[in-house]
């Protein structure tokens, strides 16, 4: 089959059998996943799905279709070289994707990366029409040169609903005349992000809020407006469901208080991040009635008093619920994600928001006062939590009494995450046999896990799908208790584990062959840092490569009388076997992260 393309040269033939062979099985998903792909879905649908979509009759479709292949028979080999059919002024000329209605083309639009997005709105007048009402995201470089090009700009792209305003510190921004221009054409605007925005003041940020009531989430990062400006976008965004402020400059001490506004109602996620002066936050945290997720990172100044202001709202809450015989369900003000990183908050603290009981995703990292106790309080309350991160910063504060107190309390467990944690068999044995749903565990930087507790895991935990395990003094013997564990397993990922041998992963791999193995016992060891942040683990200063095997014959044959021996007479599998293959591959992104919403 042919399909002529409309551009601005001379009529493009391409033929699809053999631009586009037919893919098999295998090579099938890749090929969807190529933009050029979806190209020729829309010329295939501006023969197809135009009559049906413009309202015909299917008889009329029918008929479409059969002039379709009359159009293009001149075409098929047979007649390739004849001179009947159509003449070349009618083929120059004819837009056989006229007939597509705008929202089809848009349609196929989205399946395509900006870069083609942007091509195919060089075709035509029309296709630069479409794509610029189908657009709703935008990123802009917020340099103040484009502030004379602004309304040509959002006359072509007016249906943005998420826009993103980003400047480089060499650069100077886009002013308060800017901000308020943009948001008197975008009408529909929901979502604004603001990264290096340094010429935007308290005056325009409160312009913009008044012209943007409809706007719902809000990040701002390295500008310099204050309090002021926010408490500008409180009171007028009133359906403003997410706000995000890192590094603002405007927020210092002695700053006035924030919030909590006309969004109070309608406020489910705050993040703060990097501020000097957060607990101007303070109105804002205990005064959001519907807050979900709470997340404060390396924020200075004291943070108990805050965590207790939340979990005596949250208690008084539940009494009046209690007091006007409320079903249990009906209570909407319940927080059930806090991330607490970097941040002067102790065991006071955490018993506050234990009194929070819907919390089912916790993040305690690198908070030195923090230890059994407070651990023990939110695990004996929060009896929902499904993601427990604690990273100890090695000051040995927290162990195997908090972890005891939430393998008993805490059987809903599917994420469990320990940085410089020392915990033993005795609390990872506890967890593995009353948390049956946990699913992911990552074990990082810990000198009391060896090959017990790995073994402990292996035989108990039943359900668990992904292992990573980095700086543990475990060996080959954790290995082979691996081999017949954990029968969920679809992922380990080992690092820095200095006992640990390639020949070892090998013989894990050719046991469990669907097991997707990444470890990096052939590399020499380094420093190690590990931090829990986000979205998960975060590595300092490496990545993740995956071993595959291969060792070469030379390093084969001067092995084989050391650790590939004693494997031989342990596992007895190298019996038929010279050589061990090692090489190294590496995950996507999105397989790194522990964090993953599964």
């Amino acid at each position: 089959m042919y399909i002529i393309y409309p551009t601005f040269q001379p009529t493009l033939i391409i033929s699809l059998s053999d631009t586009f062979p037919k893919p098999n099985f295998k090579e099938k998903k890749k090929r969807k996943k190529k933009r050029g792909y979806s190209l020729c879905l829309l010329s295939v649908a501006c023969a197809y799905t135009a009559p049906a979509t413009m309202g015909q009759s299917p008889s009329a479709a029918l008929d479409r279709e059969s002039s379709f292949s009359h159009r293009f028979g001149f075409l098929s080999s047979s007649s390739l070289g004849s001179s009947d059919g159509f003449s070349d002024e009618i083929l120059a000329n004819r837009d056989y994707t006229a007939e597509i209605p705008d929202e089809c083309l848009a349609y196929v639009f989205q399946f395509l990366d900006p870069g083609d997005r942007n091509r195919c709105s060089l075709v035509c007048k029309r296709w630069l029409c479409v794509d610029g009402w189908s657009r709703h995201r935008l990123s802009l470089d917020a340099q103040s040169e484009i502030e004379a090009s602004l309304p040509s700009i959002f006359m072509r792209f007016d249906s943005v609903a998420k826009l993103t305003l980003r400047c480089s510190r060499r650069s100077i921004s886009l002013n308060d005349g800017a901000l308020v221009a943009i948001s008197i054409r975008c009408q529909n605007l929901t979502r604004l992000k603001l990264r290096g925005c340094r010429e935007i003041s308290d005056e325009g940020m409160s312009a913009f809020a008044k012209n943007s009531k409809n706007l719902r989430k809000l990040s701002c990062g390295s500008c310099t407006f204050g309090a002021k400006a926010l408490n500008a976008v409180l009171d007028y965004c009133s359906n403003l469901e997410e706000l995000s402020v890192k590094r603002l400059r405007g927020i210092h001490d002695g700053a006035e208080a924030i919030g909590p506004g006309a969004a109070a109602s309608s406020l489910k996620t705050i993040c703060l991040k990097e501020l000097v002066n957060g607990q101007s936050f303070e109105p804002l945290v205990v005064g959001a009635k519907n807050l979900k997720a709470l997340k404060i990172i390396h924020c200075l100044g004291d943070w108990d008093r805050v965590l207790q202001l939340i979990g005596n709202r949250n208690r008084n809450g539940k009494e009046n619920i209690h007091l006007n015989n409320y079903n249990s369900k009906d209570n909407n003000d319940a927080l059930m994600e806090i991330h607490l990183e970097r941040l002067q908050v102790s065991d006071i603290g955490l018993s506050a928001i234990s009194k929070c009981t819907k919390i089912e995703n916790l993040h305690i990292v690198k908070t030195p006062d923090c230890s059994n106790y407070g651990l023990v309080s939110v695990a004996e309350h929060c009896k929902l939590l499904k993601k427990l991160h604690v990273d100890g910063w090695r000051t040995n504060r927290i162990g195997d009494e908090g972890l005891v107190a939430v393998a008993k309390h805490c059987p809903n467990l599917e994420e469990l995450v320990l940085v410089g944690v020392n915990a033993t068999h005795l609390s990872l044995g506890a967890i593995a046999s009353n948390c049956s749903k946990l699913e992911r565990l990552a074990l990082c930087g810990s000198g009391t896990i060896g090959n017990t507790e790995i073994a402990c895991i292996a035989a108990k935990c039943m359900a668990l799908k992904k292992l990573c395990i980095k700086g543990c003094p475990i060996s080959d013997i954790a290995i082979e208790a691996l081999g017949s564990g954990c029968p969920s397993l679809v992922k380990i990922k080992l690092r820095k584990c200095r006992g640990v041998s390639c020949e070892a992963g090998e013989w894990l791999r050719e046991q469990r062959g669907s097991l997707v193995i990444n470890m990096d016992a052939c590399e020499v060891d380094g420093g190690f840092e590990a931090s829990v942040s986000n979205g998960g683990i975060h590595e300092v200063g490496v990545d993740y490569p995956q071993v595959v095997s291969q060792v070469t014959d030379r390093d084969a044959s001067t092995s084989s009388n050391g650790r590939l021996a004693l494997l031989r007479s342990k596992f007895g599998l190298f019996a038929s076997r010279n050589i061990v293959a090692c090489t190294f591959r590496r995950w996507s992104n999105n397989d790194d992260s522990f964090n993953s919403n599964l």
